[in-house]
């Protein structure tokens, strides 16, 4: 029993019960506990730019052949196109067809929208093209470390990946002492993450105490379809990939439980980045295609936003009577192929992004959004919990596909012949041999052999 009790995703949900409970008998002492999940959220967002960065640099810097680079790069691209599309058009469909707002009748320019002044104020409209090209560009390193913008620090990481790769012996110190640093930057993480049951418990007891269980219930029908549509996606889509990948999804997701449950509780899929970057290697992925993916992932490939975005706006036009034909749907489905790859894996993001596509459009009353912030927080667990599922299948489908998967070693993990237990150190990395041109990525050696081509 106390064994059992050790475990930490065990902790995290017996925190997210008492926080539950919490908000339930004591609302007032609920509502104040809001700064334990918050001040996980900043413990995690404080290491996770080294995290991004040092891992990248350290991936890149390695691969011997930098046309591996560019084909991993294309076909994890192409995938989370591919997937987040697959999530829009699912979510677009199935709030088409059970009609959660349908029967409301709400007046929008009766609606309160002091309420969520705060988010429009900050949700720009969405830039174009040309203006997410330049983005991607950092004004300074700095600037972007300090912001923790993921995709500016994936491009400026790359180029420093490169570099290093490129000069050869002389680059070699500085990729030591990132892979020194990468092992102190995981100890802080390990720290940090013994904290998480106490996050769940305080963001719970906020979200409950805050809002009420019975001020939810007539929002109900729109928080079953979402979570409905996100287990759909997880099933069907995800558990096609898996099979296709010829591994268990079921195995794989009591792989990574800890994970998801610290996403349960602190409803932010950036609060399991560092871990999960650390499973996917220690299950037989290469670490260039994990540094690579993992974090591109969070902003190319969040499958359980895309859901939400489709469904929060036919919902808002369903509630406020407002008729929308076919090519207005697929206009919104079209904005939001671009507006969702600038969403980022803390709570709050989803709702900022919705309103600056709303905004957009001109059609569906941004107004409308007042009538989600009650329920937005309890239907946040299903986007986090299903990007995070999301971009991990996305990476052993990818690390499949370029041939940087080692099967034996993936199989022996999930079958339970390797333990799941990660050890206290970083993981252990060694040079790889150059590889001709039709092999695959350089891999990490984990314990195992030499990761076999699988292309």
């Amino acid at each position: 029993m106390r064994r059992w009790f050790g475990k930490l995703y065990v902790q995290v949900l017996i925190g997210v019960f008492a926080g539950v409970a919490l908000g339930v008998l004591h609302p007032t002492l609920g509502s104040d506990l809001k700064p334990l999940g918050d001040a996980f959220i900043r413990l995690i967002k404080m290491v996770f730019a080294p995290v991004i960065f040092a891992t990248v640099v350290l991936g890149i810097a390695r691969m011997e052949n930098m046309k591996e680079l560019g084909r991993v790069g294309v076909r994890a691209l192409l995938y989370f196109e591919v997937l987040s599309t697959f999530a829009l058009v699912l979510g677009l469909i199935v709030v088409n067809l059970v009609e959660p707002g349908a029967g409301m009748h709400v007046d929008a320019s009766q609606l309160d929208t002091k309420a969520i002044a705060s988010y429009t104020a900050s949700a720009a409209k969405p830039a174009t093209l040309t203006d997410f090209l330049l983005n991607l560009v950092p004004i300074s390193v700095v600037d972007a470390l300090a912001k923790n913008d993921i995709l500016q620090i994936l491009v400026f990481a790359t180029f420093f990946g490169v570099a290093l790769s490129q000069v050869g012996p002389r680059g070699r110190p500085v990729v030591e002492f990132l892979e020194a640093f990468t092992h102190g930057i995981f100890a802080v993480v390990n720290m940090v993450m013994r904290l998480a049951p106490l996050a769940a418990f305080g963001a719970m007891a906020f979200t409950v105490g805050k809002y009420g269980l019975g001020s939810i219930a007539s929002l109900g029908k729109l928080m079953a379809t979402m979570y409905l549509t996100c287990a759909l996606f997880v099933v069907l889509v995800l558990g096609l990939i898996a099979r296709l990948c010829d591994f268990s999804l079921w195995k794989f997701l009591k792989y990574i439980r800890d994970e998801l449950f610290t996403v349960l509780g602190t409803s932010s899929s950036e609060s399991a980045v560092p871990q999960l970057m650390r499973k996917l290697e220690h299950a037989g992925v290469s670490r260039p295609v994990v540094g690579l993916v993992v974090p591109s992932g969070l902003t190319f490939n969040p499958d359980g936003q895309c859901i939400y975005y489709t469904m929060a706006a036919i919902f808002v036009a369903q509630a406020t009577d407002t008729s929308l034909t076919l090519t207005d749907q697929i206009t919104v489905l079209g904005v939001l192929l671009l507006t969702s790859k600038g969403s980022a894996g803390v709570t709050g993001s989803g709702f900022i992004t919705l309103a600056a596509t709303l905004a957009s459009l001109g059609k569906i009353p941004v107004a409308g959004m007042v009538l989600l912030l009650g329920v937005d927080r309890f239907m946040s667990e299903a986007r986090a919990l299903t990007n995070t599922i999301g971009n991990a299948v996305g990476t052993l489908a990818i690390a499949r596909w370029v041939g940087a998967l080692d099967r034996q070693r993936l199989d022996d993990v999930l079958e339970g012949r390797v333990s799941a237990e990660l050890p206290q150190e970083a993981v252990r990395t060694v040079p790889s041999e150059p590889m001709p041109d039709s092999a695959a990525v350089p891999s990490v050696a984990l314990e195992a052999a030499p990761v076999r081509s699988l292309a």
